[in-house]
């Protein structure tokens, strides 16, 4: 949707409400809705300011220490909120509502550096500095319940009536009966400028899939942070709920399986070539550097305590930092050929942060090719039975990689880190000082 195309709608009674957008430390969308008239006539050019807590707060919005860009010190002021226009289009489950995205700035005018979308252009721009530009595509699976978001909070989670009662992999009769659901959601999608490709079930009781046409990786990620928030939205509206969480229960955890190639500046692929397996020689430095860096940068692509737990043997989420032709074992698989070869990295879950983790695999890839490491051979058969590096088995592992990383901090600069790095201690100390359920039914009687 074009700025001319919003204020035609407006006139014509189409649109009255604009929501201006911001993806925040988790990839949750924030921020603020306008009347329609107001927004056109105040700002669409000059954008809008809100708390810069919101880049320093914890999921509860808890404002939190630790944070060099915001604290009761520095008075938790204003950062600028700068429309996209290119993110511009149609909310269709709303009614009457456009939407679009921000960039964060402070009032000089410079850019909010730990901001996601900032972390990710970023990385993209030194992508650009070799004439390359970075096309993406992400997989995210979540779990469809007959439960409303009220009724599973008042219940304490416990309970809850997935969409299907068993394995539906696949199975077009076991989806048919949440396809009032998924239909919604892929109708509003493509409603809201997102090419939607199919839908599917998987593993766990009520868990689906709905995948998406790969795009330039900035606006991939924009459409993922959309979909997500969309999806609650329209579940909700239906009496229902869904979630993305790595790991709900003790089956199948939500996976979110990032795909990554390289076009030159005449929109040629970059990654197949004449040497082995029809690899070129970038896309055999990129792999290598995907590889070196992955333990370093796991925090950036499982952010949270309960992503940890997607990583168990024989689960299809991986434990080994391995490379393979089309072998889900590995925590890379390549995939296609000639003009779709790519790189499938699986160790994002459904509650991943689509910026960051982006960021951090063309960060890795550059990594690879600026260093022209050499690509180790392609693992066959297992890898969870392997002697291969083993990826991070919990967030406090992870943070301390990502905080000793000089990779890192070359990649993103020290103000990124210690951002996150302190996101991390944050939701550490979080669950560190809670009694779970688990300690409960283990010891109340028997301890």
């Amino acid at each position: 949707m074009t700025p001319e195309e919003l204020t035609l709608a407006v006139e014509g009674g189409e649109v009255d409400t604009v929501v201006l957008a911001l993806p925040d430390m988790q990839g949750r969308l924030q921020g603020k809705r306008f009347h329609a008239r107001f927004f056109l006539d105040e700002v669409l050019a000059h954008g809008t300011e809100a708390c810069n807590y919101l880049l320093a707060v914890d999921v509860d919005m808890n404002t939190v220490d630790g944070f060099a860009i915001s604290s009761w010190e520095q008075g938790y002021g204003d950062f600028v909120v700068r429309p996209d226009l290119a993110t511009l289009r149609r909310v269709p489950w709303q009614p009457g509502t456009a939407m679009l995205l921000g960039d964060l700035e402070w009032l000089d005018g410079a850019a909010v550096q730990p901001s996601p979308r900032a972390v990710l252009r970023r990385q993209l721009g030194r992508l650009a500095e070799h004439g390359w530009t970075a096309m993406a595509g992400t997989e995210l699976e979540f779990i469809v319940f007959r439960d409303s978001y009220e009724q599973a909070w008042s219940g304490g989670y416990r309970d809850l009536t997935p969409a299907n009662q068993y394995n539906v992999d696949y199975s077009l009769l076991g989806t048919a009966r949440v396809e009032p659901l998924l239909r919604e959601i892929r109708n509003g999608m493509a409603g809201a400028g997102m090419t939607v490709e199919s839908a599917k079930g998987e593993c766990n009781l009520g868990q689906h899939e709905i995948a998406f046409r790969f795009r330039d990786a900035l606006g991939t990620a924009d459409n993922h942070v959309v979909y997500k928030n969309g999806a609650k939205e329209i579940a909700a509206q239906s009496g229902m709920s869904l979630t993305f969480m790595a790991k709900f229960n003790e089956r199948e955890g939500n996976s979110c399986h990032l795909h990554v190639s390289l076009r030159d500046a005449d929109d040629r692929p970059v990654f197949a070539g004449d040497g082995a397996h029809g690899f070129s020689p970038v896309f055999e430095h990129w792999l290598a550097g995907l590889l070196a860096a992955q333990r370093e940068f796991t925090l950036l692509m499982a952010p949270n305590i309960n992503s940890y737990k997607r990583f168990a043997l024989g689960s299809f989420a991986p434990t080994a930092v391995a490379w393979g032709f089309d072998n889900r074992t590995c925590a890379l698989r390549v995939i296609g050929h000639g003009s779709s070869l790519r790189a499938e990295n699986r160790v994002p879950g459904g509650d991943v942060n689509p910026y960051l983790a982006l960021a951090a695999l063309v960060a890795a890839g550059l990594h690879g090719i600026e260093n022209e490491l050499p690509l180790e051979p392609a693992f066959e058969g297992n890898a969870y039975a392997s002697d291969k590096p083993r990826v991070p088995t919990t967030l406090r592992d992870a943070a301390e990689l990502f905080e000793k990383s000089s990779l890192a901090r070359a990649a993103f600069g020290d103000d990124v880190v210690e951002h996150y790095v302190n996101a991390a201690r944050v939701e550490l100390a979080a669950f560190d000082a809670a009694v779970t359920d688990w300690e409960k039914f283990r010891g109340f009687e028997r301890l």
